[in-house]
């Protein structure tokens, strides 16, 4: 019989391989955007914004690395701060496109990352405050038993 934790702690390696998953293709996509991609998407090309979804990208790419190694981090308290972390990262990222949306023209691009942002930082939030807190007990289990389970 599988204990709930293991369950539990499946769900969150899951949730950290699709973050990087995503993560490594949204960097990718936007550290080799084209120029025109951008003019197209801005209404016009600026230089600036161009480096700055550049280096967005580099960092995005480097979060999916670090999010797909995470999964074999048997340390409960660091991975309790990864979650933590990325809760408080997508809460300030979807703040920071809620108000782009909300003060410039609007787009739907914006609809979309508010509503994906809000969405996974939601599910972070749930493994980290879920049930009370209760749900702590997933991010430390015997290292053995762990990886055999994955």
């Amino acid at each position: 019989m599988v204990d709930q934790h293991q369950v539990t702690r499946k769900r969150l390696d899951q949730l950290f391989l699709f973050d990087a998953i995503v993560s490594v293709f949204l960097g990718a996509t936007s550290l080799l955007a084209p120029h025109g991609l951008i003019k197209a998407l801005s209404g016009g090309y600026n230089h600036n914004a161009h480096e700055a979804l550049r280096l967005y990208g580099c960092l995005r790419i480097s979060v999916g690395w670090i999010l797909f190694n995470v999964r074999n981090v048997d340390n409960g308290r660091f991975r309790r701060c990864v979650c933590e972390a990325l809760c408080t990262c997508y809460a300030l990222q979807t703040i920071a496109v809620a108000r782009a949306q909300f003060t410039d023209a609007g787009n739907w691009i914006n609809w979309l990352a508010i509503c994906l942002l809000f969405t996974t930082g939601c599910m972070y939030a749930n493994f980290r405050f879920g049930k009370g807190g209760d749900l702590i007990k997933i991010y430390e289990l015997p290292s053995t038993s762990s990886r055999t389970f994955r």
